[in-house]
């Protein structure tokens, strides 16, 4: 963590560290031996060619449930993560949100917090290790990973969606004050936080309806650098195409306006 930055929002003020300090690192690695129930959802679709090593390398220990959610796959994206030992969901209903919404159906009794990340390898399965620590040491509600903060691969966010974040998230903090420099995918909220939030969304607004309602709530959020590659295997289903992306913005902005006047 030495040497990374991180960023912590609220309601009133944003404050920014690029060092931990040894007793802060101390306390998020024993933080890591508690007995908190976490689980992660992993929506999926025709992921075939990253699942199997996406699940491989998620850190052992860090979560109690392991949930994939196949999205109408084609692939043999359901074989392998059974294969891989994960939980597999179906839910042919299409949609980011709906898949989220399906293995959130599913988690397990006494699950304290709930993690997310994608199938595409494109987020590093190692940061996560990285974003529960950052979680549980500042009793955050809502925590993200953030692309902007770390190290993005070249390549791996295109001008549309470096936009697009840079759009929504200050008009969040417009709206409600809260700072964020990102809409990225990995992300572990409570479940407490997930009750009062009520996300609703299916489709590609459903990270961005988490942040908004969060800063509407005036929850504690923060963010943590992570890396970002670019996609080896598969095709995007939101930035791979301008036509996709011009949608995913669209439904942004849509939804952090009906959070503002809901």
């Amino acid at each position: 963590m030495s040497g990374r930055c991180q960023r912590v929002a609220s309601r009133r003020s944003v404050t920014a560290s690029c060092r931990l300090t040894a007793a802060h690192e101390t306390a998020m690695m024993t933080s890591m031996t508690d007995a908190r129930r976490r689980a992660l959802i992993i929506p999926a679709l025709n992921e075939a060619g990253s699942i199997a090593d996406l699940l491989a390398q998620i850190p052992p220990g860090l979560f109690t449930q392991i949930i994939v959610v196949d999205n109408g796959s084609r692939d043999r994206t359901a074989s392998l993560a059974r294969q891989a030992g994960a939980q597999v969901v179906e839910e042919p209903r299409r949609g980011y949100g709906q898949a989220c919404l399906a293995g959130l159906a599913q988690l397990q009794p006494g699950t304290s917090a709930v993690a997310f990340i994608d199938a595409d390898l494109s987020d590093d399965p190692g940061d996560l290790a990285r974003l529960v620590r950052f979680f549980d040491a500042g009793a955050y509600d809502l925590a993200i990973g953030s692309r902007v903060l770390g190290t993005p691969e070249p390549g791996s966010l295109t001008l549309l969606q470096r936009f697009g974040n840079a759009l929504a998230t200050r008009l969040i903090r417009w709206m409600w004050g809260v700072s964020f420099t990102d809409l990225g995918p990995l992300r572990i909220l409570s479940l407490e936080a997930l009750r009062r939030l009520d996300l609703g969304d299916r489709d590609f607004g459903w990270n961005v309806e988490m942040q908004a309602k969060a800063a509407r709530l005036g929850l504690k959020v923060g963010e943590v650098a992570v890396s970002y590659r670019r996609r080896h295997a598969g095709e995007s289903k939101i930035s791979g195409t301008v036509i996709g992306s011009i949608r995913a913005g669209a439904k942004i902005l849509l939804t952090i306006y009906r959070c503002r006047h809901a």
